[in-house]
């Protein structure tokens, strides 16, 4: 039985049902609505921290899916899944490719820099300051990038990238 038809909560059961409504309305090929269903049922695994299950499901629905911007979906949740488990080269590969098929997605140029500065401040507490001053410089990158997208988000991000020095616009909006 699909994950989605198990749930126990009327929020969940009720998604699910519009979901399998719009889907059967919808103009669109079998395959696409599989690829949907293993989709819902991954972000269904994930909210519930079942994340091996989520991985399943989302590999699943990234064989049957052709739209670039859907699968752009599906790659940035895996890498939120390697992220949550320390996972960050595969988080990295996820995201990159993610954005490859999307490059208008903020999020994912946010979730790299994330892990970068991460990575940066690992370096610095190891006493390594210029691998950590190249990763926070390449976290700069990534957030320029996900501020020019959305200007209004990643406020943290914008004052951090002015506080050190590494904004080359005094506004990003």
């Amino acid at each position: 039985m699909p994950r989605t038809q198990r749930n126990d909560n009327f929020i969940d059961k009720s998604f699910t049902v519009m979901a399998d409504i719009i889907l059967k309305v919808l103009p669109t090929n079998k395959r696409s609505k599989e690829a949907f269903a293993y989709y819902r049922d991954g972000m269904s695994a994930q909210a519930d921290g079942e994340y091996a299950e989520a991985l399943d499901n989302y590999k699943e629905a990234l064989e049957l899916e052709d739209d670039a911007s859907d699968r752009s979906f599906i790659l940035y949740n895996m890498g939120l899944i390697y992220a949550s488990n320390g996972e960050h080269e595969k988080a990295l590969a996820q995201y990159n490719e993610a954005i490859d098929l999307n490059p208008r997605m903020p999020q994912s140029f946010n979730n790299i820099a994330v892990i970068y500065h991460y990575q940066g401040e690992k370096a610095k507490e190891a006493g390594d300051n210029d691998t950590a001053e190249a990763l926070f410089d390449k976290a700069a990158e990534y957030w320029k990038q996900a501020i020019r997208l959305a200007p209004n988000n990643y406020i943290e991000a914008q004052n951090w990238l002015k506080t050190t020095g590494r904004s080359d616009m005094d506004v990003f909006f």
